[in-house]
């Protein structure tokens, strides 16, 4: 299991939350997502194996939340 904090951009709205949290839940290989607001991050668990971090960049930034920097372990 592989883990990824990704910075954003300020969060302005909690329904930003729901909305990641939402959409990255339901990516295939993808175990957790939590959003932290007061700091603009996504932090989530997924299988290396099954999906990319960059790939979970590219859906965040889909969804209307640019990425400035990620952190994967």
């Amino acid at each position: 299991m592989s883990k990824a904090v990704f910075q954003l951009e300020a969060l302005t709205c909690p329904s930003c939350i729901k909305k990641i949290e939402t959409t990255l839940n339901n990516t295939v290989g993808v175990e957790s997502t939590k959003v932290l607001f007061n700091l603009s991050k996504v932090k989530t668990q997924f299988d290396e194996t099954t999906i990319k971090a960059s790939q979970l960049e590219e859906i965040i930034s889909k969804l209307g939340y640019p990425v400035l920097s990620k952190k994967v372990s």
